[in-house]
């Protein structure tokens, strides 16, 4: 089950998205520096087998699960639009479609986001996929049910709204989907076959659109009436021939229904601009949640440039020609096509160039220079980049005639330069696209020059006193290991040490540095870290982070003998028998999962949350406190997570994704009244299921392997 976390390419923005301009409003943020965020991607994780001693008799549980006030009853959801009567009817042969104004399509996709989701054992595994050729799929499932699988759930009622042109890119409503997404091509209507005919995959979220399609009322729109006609006549008969295909199920399966609405757009934006997602001019109007747009926001937010040092800045690129980037005097970018040029810095220092900034300087990315392969020039490199950053911050200049064994400057005579009459600390900011990934290893090297900080206690500090997130390789490990003795003694901080000193700083090696892979666990909240099986197996790493629980989800640590007594038995929760397969649910456990995280939280300590990889049951776990305690729907607590997890992509499978919109749902019905989210809340749910599947899918599209 590894996941290996690699620097990601800028993903390419999804077909529904391509919009001309990507603005929100309101917004402070630049889109074009949100453009160039990029996330690197990981394995996708394997699946276990399913857990023993969890069999459930999912027509039992409907009703009778256990006794958790989280377990909302189900009742099938209701629908303004069924029965149709009293919509106009327009025939054509053996098919009927409903003829709908704005008005009613808004008030449709209203009440279906406060209708109940059913419970999760009655439409699993059915959304995994089930194709009656893909025997791996099919046979693991019933497998685990000891039955025949259920056919298509009686239980679903859902909308489904449809652009009949299929161009997304402007005049989209909520939820709108494209009539490619779950049509066949041709004609004649018929539903596409969504199920994978072969392999086996509980994340199967790119065919919940379909799914959900089948299973809905479907709304028709566009401005062209009679390509909105012919549209809803091939969803109609699409419609007749799955009922006929499904009519072994019996009377028990709904009969969905197609409607139309010719209106103008403009009508949409003028009297419901809150169900328009993408306006006629193609811009987002910030109404609807986009997750590409909204990961973005929080990565800003989470890599939002910060101090590290005296007029030393760390943060992601800024845009172009903006105010921000005019705060600075000099900008070094890191990339994997930046090159050590630290002549370029020493010029800057010692030229005179009153008011001039610098833009074009780079450096190259974390984890591109690999230990033991680097040679004595790209270490000599990186030095003097850190020696003139601090001098060009501080306004100084070394002396010309002092100089150290390896005929470097010294920081002894450090002086505001002879030559200039303008000398002045110039602000320094150190940038990538993202904030952290491609800038951690000058950063931390940097850190350690300036502060006279060993590498461990940089890497810590910068962390946890300088509250920046970042990402680091193992070549960075091993590199800036290597480079600890000289960053030292060459340090303007420890400029009245001794080589013995020095060497002791080096030598005193914290424990947990020996194990680290470059990463620390992932800081959620302040209080909450998501992490893998590698960081609960390193409690000294943990201590130092200030985190003195953990929550096992699945996996337990393997620690040595006597460290579980030091850290206490209280200060571990274990949950037991939660396989990563799709079937095993976790709703069940997150009132204990919370509260055991708050209980960290009210003691003033933090709690790492992990499973074995740290991208599905602890990201989960994690979700579910977000939404929790910051008042999110899933939807806000996915990007939420999905940023904070920097270079993993976090992969809840399809059922714990979910459990945690059942778990939005509970949030909706017992928040208190007047708090800030109650009118929020009191709308439903902000995104309904296919939507959020079809996003995720389109989010992972570009790290799939």
């Amino acid at each position: 089950m590894a996941t290996i976390a690699l620097p990601r390419p800028i993903p390419p923005h999804r077909s529904s998205a391509d919009i001309r301009r990507h603005v929100l409003r309101p917004s402070p943020i630049s889109t074009s520096l949100l453009a160039r965020l990029g996330r690197p991607s990981c394995k996708t994780p394997n699946t276990p087998p399913p857990s023993p001693g969890r069999e459930e008799d999912d027509d039992h549980n409907v009703n009778h699960g256990k006794n958790n006030n989280h377990r909302l009853e189900s009742r099938r959801p209701t629908s303004i639009l069924y029965p149709p009567d009293q919509f106009p009817r327009l025939k054509l042969g053996p098919v009927s479609v409903f003829e709908i104004d704005v008005d009613d399509v808004a008030a449709a996709i209203h009440h279906t986001a406060k209708q109940p989701l059913p419970d999760p054992s009655q439409v699993f595994p059915w959304f995994h996929g089930l194709h009656p050729s893909n025997h791996m799929q099919q046979a693991f499932f019933i497998a685990r049910k000891k039955k025949a699988l259920r056919k298509t759930p009686c239980c679903l009622r859902g909308l489904t709204v449809v652009k009949a042109d299929g161009n997304l890119c402007e005049s989209r409503l909520k939820g709108a989907i494209s009539p490619q997404e779950f049509l066949r091509p041709g004609i004649d209507g018929e539903f596409i076959e969504m199920d994978p005919r072969e392999g086996f995959s509980v994340r199967n979220f790119h065919i919940q659109a379909a799914k959900t399609a089948v299973t809905s009322d479907i709304i028709v729109y566009g401005d062209d009436t009679q390509m909105v006609r012919n549209m809803g006549w091939r969803i109609a008969s699409a419609q007749a021939k799955w009922r006929e295909k499904h009519r072994v199920q019996g009377p028990k399966l709904p009969d969905y229904n197609t409607f139309i609405c010719v209106a103008p757009f403009a009508q949409f934006e003028e009297l419901y601009s809150e169900v328009v997602a993408v306006n006629s001019s193609g811009v987002l109007t910030g109404a609807v949640l986009d997750f590409f747009y909204q990961e973005r926001r929080e990565m800003y937010a989470m890599t939002k440039a910060s101090e590290i040092s005296k007029n030393v800045w760390l943060g992601p690129t800024p845009e172009p020609g903006s105010e921000e980037e005019r705060q600075y005097d000099v900008l070094i970018e890191c990339s994997d096509l930046g090159r050590l040029n630290p002549g370029a810095l020493q010029a800057i220092a010692q030229k005179s160039h009153h008011g001039a900034k610098y833009r074009d300087l780079d450096f190259p990315s974390s984890g591109s220079i690999s230990a033991p392969t680097w040679s004595h020039a790209e270490a000599d490199g990186i030095l003097d980049t850190c020696q003139w950053i601090w001098h060009l911050a501080h306004g100084t200049l070394p002396s010309d005639t002092d100089t150290d064994i390896d005929g470097d400057y010294t920081m002894v005579d450090a002086c505001p330069s002879p030559e200039r009459n303008d000398a002045r600390p110039h602000k320094i900011l150190i940038h990538c696209a993202d904030g952290y990934t491609e800038s951690t290893m000058l950063a931390i090297a940097y850190f350690s020059y300036s502060t006279g900080r060993p590498v461990a206690d940089a890497w810590l500090d910068l962390h946890t006193v300088m509250k920046r997130n970042f990402f680091a390789y193992p070549t960075d490990v091993s590199l800036l290991t290597s480079l600890a003795p000289r960053l030292l003694r060459e340090s303007p901080v420890c400029v009245n040490k001794d080589l013995s000193e020095i060497t002791a700083m080096v030598q005193n090696e914290p424990k947990w540095f020996a194990s680290l892979d470059g990463s620390l666990p992932s800081r959620v909240l302040d209080y909450m870290y998501l992490g893998n099986l590698g960081h609960a197996n390193n409690p000294d790493l943990l201590k130092a982070l200030g985190i003195t629980q953990i929550l096992s989800v699945g996996e337990t640590a393997m620690w040595r003998e006597g460290e579980l007594e030091a850290w206490g038995t209280d200060n571990v929760l274990v949950i037991q028998g939660v396989q990563d397969n799709g079937i095993d649910p976790l709703t069940d456990e997150f009132e204990k999962c919370l509260e055991f995280i708050n209980r960290g939280r009210r003691n003033g300590t933090a709690t790492l949350v992990h499973c074995r990889v740290g991208v599905s049951r602890s990201a989960t776990i994690c979700i579910a406190e977000v939404m929790r305690s910051l008042n999110m729907s899933f939807p806000r607590a996915y990007c939420f997570v999905r940023a904070r997890r920097l270079n993993v992509i976090i992969q809840p499978h399809l059922r714990f994704a979910y459990e945690l919109l059942k778990w939005e749902e509970f949030l909706q019905t017992t928040h208190k009244r007047g708090s800030p989210a109650s009118e929020l809340l009191a709308a439903g749910r902000e995104l309904e299921w296919g939507e959020i599947a079809r996003e995720i899918a389109l989010m992972n599209r570009p790290y799939a392997r």
